[in-house]
């Protein structure tokens, strides 16, 4: 099956802050060698940690604006008080390829995203066991002061809103059993038909002889 040729897909990971959208995407990677992560433009600041083209390019807001203004940007959102986009030209490289990206991303990108690419996104939102555990991992991230963490969990409720726009919703109790159900999701869409694109040719050398 490896043999016939396919079209990438852009994997999206969807949840509210502290849901683990991060952290599930991440264990992807590790054991995937074809997935890598779409790497966003933002204006935010870096996050201890956090490394420049590698994590996200950070850039001001008018190199923001220009990527927006030339139509090089395939979704671009305003996520509390930064802007968020993910570039263009590789995406589209990565799919003709056969290579699939993640997406880590919230509603309002998966919607553009979806617009500009029918058929390439395969979009899973993560869900909390409750708000209290959500509040408790939001905390314990210690990266966020209590105001912030207090902004947060009022705006998840909204963010949550969107669950049925996504294709699969699973409900992130378990670490090992969330990776475990987003990693068999992947390999069910690397499979379907449509993304297939050397499917029809093995067929008629198959049928051939």
């Amino acid at each position: 099956m490896s043999a016939i040729a396919r079209r990438g897909l852009l994997f999206v990971l969807s949840s509210p802050s502290g849901g683990g959208k991060t952290s599930v995407g991440r264990a992807l990677r590790e054991a995937d060698d074809n997935l890598r992560l779409s790497v966003s433009l933002t204006t935010r600041p870096a996050r201890p940690g956090e490394r420049d083209g590698v994590d996200y390019h950070f850039v001001d807001e008018p190199t923001f604006a220009r990527a927006v203004a030339a139509n090089a940007m395939v979704e671009h959102a305003q996520v509390y008080a930064h802007r968020y986009g993910t570039p263009r030209a590789p995406v589209e490289r990565a799919l003709e390829q056969g290579e699939d990206m993640l997406f880590d991303i919230d509603w309002q990108g998966t919607r553009q995203l979806r617009s500009a690419l029918p058929g390439d996104v395969v979009a899973v939102y993560l869900l909390p066991p409750s708000m209290a555990e959500l509040a408790r991992r939001l905390s314990a991230r210690a990266q966020d002061d209590a105001a912030v963490v207090a902004r947060r969990m009022a705006q998840a409720a909204a963010e949550i809103a969107h669950w049925e726009e996504y294709d699969y919703v699973l409900v992130n109790r378990d670490f090992d059993e969330t990776v475990a159900a987003a990693r068999a999701i992947l390999a069910a869409e690397r499979l379907r038909r449509s993304r297939r694109t050397g499917l029809a040719g093995f067929v008629s050398t198959l049928l051939k002889g």
